[in-house]
């Protein structure tokens, strides 16, 4: 079968369509068809070698498909060939990037009637993300204040609506243009501030009238992370996610003292050990999907080949929205 493996860290030249053996199906194992694949900021940090846990050479990224069941394993009782599923691949066994791959039966969902394999597939890493961010990690609690940055990408799309859905009073979002804060406002957010402006933060401040605000999302690191921790509320959670910009921030734990503050550390595959976590939280996305709450942004559509391609538009934030790849 086609895959895009990288055999060295790098940039994304190192990226390359190759064939290697199809998988498949151990004893809970099931063989998908893929018809859609996520792109994710996970997928270049597991190509330069930057992920938070030890990336094993060969490696094909990927950890978010949709497709049909074409092979299960002798053990399996939950799902029959045919089925239309959306699931993550796990660790360092995902191999998302491909035409087929195999995946745990009890972590599959089957789609929806109504959701195709592209907005199935622009569900599950952001989604939940967003979903576990805000509500597991944030404690987000209605009459809230959110700050959402980057609210013009994966996770910021999805994260902006269920602030909303969640009971948040109010929604700040950032973005780096005037053309992704307008897709923030009509997503919901109550209002829109430029982070590349100098003076950004004092802008939240003074949208929450100095109170500053209950929750943040950062995943940009560097002097974002300072100046989002200053816009922090007496008990504010800033709930950390990511670090795109490759600069690590200090933080002197002292600081939150003062306030009752919380820094806190968000990693998804923590979620996935949990299946009771996992399961019920992806099915009430899909919910929220299906009955039209909840708005998937396709950004982008582009064939497995252009893998490279795709990757390097989302570093260089020449996107917005979710970038599906099509095997």
């Amino acid at each position: 079968m086609k895959a895009v493996q990288f055999q060295e860290f790098g940039g994304p030249d190192v990226l390359q369509l190759t064939d290697i053996e199809k998988p498949a199906a151990n004893s809970h194992e099931v063989v998908i068809e893929i018809k859609a694949i996520g792109v994710n900021y996970a997928d270049t940090a597991r190509r330069q070698g930057q992920y938070v846990v030890p990336t094993p050479l060969p490696f094909v990224p990927g950890a978010e498909v949709a497709g049909t069941v074409v092979e299960v394993g002798d053990k399996v009782t939950s799902v029959k060939t045919g089925t239309n599923v959306v699931t993550l691949l796990g660790g360092n066994n995902a191999t998302g990037y491909a035409e087929y791959t195999t995946a745990d039966e009890r972590g599959l969902i089957p789609i929806p009637e109504g959701i195709d394999f592209e907005h199935a597939a622009a569900l599950p890493l952001q989604g939940l993300s967003a979903y576990h961010i805000l509500k597991t990690m944030g404690r987000l609690e209605k009459g809230e204040t959110v700050l959402i940055h980057a609210a013009a990408g994966g996770v910021g799309t999805i994260a902006v609506q269920l602030a909303k859905i969640f009971g948040a009073g109010k929604v700040i979002a950032t973005a780096s243009s005037a053309e992704k804060l307008q897709l923030a406002g009509q997503l919901g957010a109550d209002e829109l501030v430029n982070y590349t402006e100098s003076d950004w933060e004092q802008k939240v401040l003074d949208l929450t009238d100095g109170a500053g605000v209950d929750v943040a999302l950062e995943m940009a690191g560097g002097d974002i992370f300072d100046k989002t921790l200053s816009c922090l509320a007496p008990f504010g959670r800033l709930v950390v996610y990511g670090v795109a910009s490759g600069e690590q921030p200090k933080l002197f734990p002292s600081v939150l003292m003062e306030k009752n503050q919380s820094v806190i550390g968000f990693f998804l595959p923590q979620i996935m050990k949990k299946p009771e976590l996992f399961a019920s939280s992806l099915q009430e996305l899909l919910m929220y999907t299906q009955k039209g709450e909840l708005k998937l942004t396709i950004g982008g559509r582009y064939p497995l080949e252009e893998a490279a391609k795709v990757q390097m538009l989302m570093q260089n934030r020449k996107t917005s929205g979710k970038l599906i790849l099509i095997p």
